[in-house]
C-alpha cells in the first residue's frame, strides 16, 4: 500500500512540476530575445533530383553555424576580421549549390581569403555568412534587418540580393492594380524569434524546442534530403500546360512602390550596422527569344505557388516577367543611388544560357562562379570607388 501511495505521490509532484519547468523554459527563451532566419547548427544533405537538376552537383551540404548563418564559425576574436553578410531570397541561399560553389557562402569567401586579397582588404581573416532563404521578399528582409542586424557587433560588408519574390508574389495574387500585400508569419521571414507560439503537446512545448537546440548543437544531426527540389519537375509541366497565358499586367505602381520603401529602409538598417552596403541587383534568365528547352525548364511567374503544392493553370508570359524584372532592377539601382549605395548589376557579364541558370532565377554551378567572381572584385575596389 505504502509504494502505491508513492508512486501516485510521486506523479502528482511531477504533473507539478513539469508545468513549472515549461513556464520557466518559455520565460527563458522569449528573455533571451533572438531572432534567427534559420536554426543555428542546422544541417541538411540534399540529393538534388538527376532527372529535374542534371546540371547541379550530386550531393549538397547545406548548414549553419552558431548565428543562423551558412558559413563557417567565426574564427577566433580579434582585429583584423573582415566579416561579410549576405540577404536576400532563393538566389542568394543557393540551397542546391553545395557550400565551396555557393556564391553567398563558401566560394566568395574563399576567394576573400586568399593571401594577396587579405592585404588588398587590409584584413588577417575573412569571414562569409548567409542568411538569405527562399520566399524572401523586401518586406521579409526590412523585418529581418531591423531585428537580426542589431545582433551582430560588427560588420564590414552587408550585401543584399532581393527583388524576385515582390514580383511572383505580386503576379501569384493576380497582379492587381491595388495592391497591399496582407501581414506575413514571423515564422516566414524568422524560424526562431521571441514570442513564437508553444503549446501543451510533447513537440511544440518550449521544453522540447530546448531540447532539440541543445542536441543540434553538441550532436550535429543531419537531416538527409533525397530527390531534393522534385517539385519543380511538376511545376514546370504545369507552365508548359498553362490553360492561359497572361501577356498582360494592370499598373505596378503599388507593387513596385511597396518594394521601393521596403528596400529603402533595409538599406538604411544595413547601413546602421555595417561599414558598407552593396545591392546586387538581382539577375535573371532573359533573352528575347527562347529555345523550347531553355523554356521548359521555367516555372515561376503563375497564379499560386506550386513549391505550396498549389495547382496552377494560369502564367503570365516569359516577355512579361522580362519586362517586371527590368522594371524592379531599375527601381533597385535608383533607390540605392538615392542613399549612396553601391550596386552591382550582373547582366551584362554574361550571355545568360542553361549553363549558367537551371531556371529563371536561380544559378547552375557555372552561374555561382560568375556571381562570385564579380561580387568579389567589387569588394576588392576601393571603398571610394562605385562597381
Amino acid at each position: 500500500m505504502n509504494w502505491i501511495i508513492s508512486i501516485i505521490s510521486l506523479i502528482i509532484l511531477l504533473l507539478l512540476f513539469l508545468p513549472i519547468i515549461e513556464l520557466g523554459t518559455r520565460w527563458w527563451l522569449r528573455r533571451r530575445n533572438l531572432y534567427y532566419v534559420w536554426y543555428p547548427y542546422l544541417r541538411f544533405e540534399f540529393y538534388p533530383d538527376h532527372e529535374v537538376y542534371p546540371e547541379l552537383e550530386k550531393k549538397v551540404l547545406f548548414e549553419f553555424n552558431k548565428d543562423g548563418e551558412r558559413g563557417n564559425e567565426l574564427p577566433s576574436a580579434g582585429a583584423g576580421l573582415y566579416r561579410v553578410l549576405v540577404a536576400g531570397g532563393s538566389s542568394a541561399e543557393c540551397a542546391l549549390l553545395d557550400f565551396p560553389t555557393s556564391w553567398s557562402s563558401g566560394a566568395l569567401e574563399n576567394i576573400l581569403k586568399k593571401p594577396e586579397n587579405l592585404r588588398m582588404l587590409g584584413a588577417s581573416k575573412v569571414h562569409v555568412g548567409s542568411i538569405a532563404r527562399s520566399g524572401i521578399s523586401s518586406a521579409h528582409l526590412n523585418f529581418i534587418f531591423q531585428k537580426v542586424l542589431p545582433q551582430y557587433q560588427h560588420l564590414s560588408v552587408v550585401i543584399v540580393m532581393v527583388g524576385g519574390n515582390d514580383i511572383w508574389n505580386w503576379l501569384q495574387s493576380g497582379a492587381p492594380a491595388i495592391y497591399k500585400p496582407a501581414p506575413f508569419p514571423i515564422a516566414d521571414a524568422c524560424i526562431v524569434y521571441p514570442n513564437r507560439p508553444f503549446g501543451w503537446s510533447p513537440k511544440v512545448t518550449a521544453v522540447s524546442e530546448l531540447l532539440r537546440e541543445i542536441w543540434r548543437r553538441f550532436f550535429h544531426p543531419v537531416k538527409v534530403h533525397r530527390n531534393a527540389g522534385k517539385w519543380v519537375g511538376k511545376a514546370r509541366e504545369m507552365r508548359a500546360h498553362a490553360k492561359e497565358i497572361r501577356n498582360s499586367v494592370a499598373d505596378p505602381k503599388d507593387m513596385l512602390a511597396n518594394f521601393e520603401r521596403n528596400l529603402a529602409e533595409l538599406l538604411k538598417s544595413a547601413k546602421s550596422h555595417a561599414t558598407r552596403v552593396i545591392v546586387v541587383l538581382q539577375p535573371w534568365f532573359e533573352k528575347d527569344h527562347y529555345t523550347s528547352e531553355e523554356a521548359s525548364h521555367f516555372w515561376s511567374g503563375g497564379m499560386g505557388d506550386p513549391s505550396k503544392k498549389e495547382e496552377v493553370t494560369v502564367f503570365y508570359s516569359l516577355e512579361m516577367c522580362n519586362y517586371l524584372m527590368r522594371l524592379i532592377g531599375f527601381r533597385a539601382a535608383k533607390v540605392a543611388d538615392d542613399l549612396g549605395v553601391e550596386h552591382l548589376d550582373l547582366m551584362p557579364l554574361w550571355e545568360p544560357s542553361l549553363k549558367t541558370f537551371y531556371d529563371f532565377i536561380h544559378f547552375t554551378p557555372a552561374g555561382s562562379a560568375v556571381v562570385t567572381e564579380a561580387v568579389a572584385k567589387t569588394l576588392l575596389q576601393s571603398y571610394s570607388k562605385k562597381p
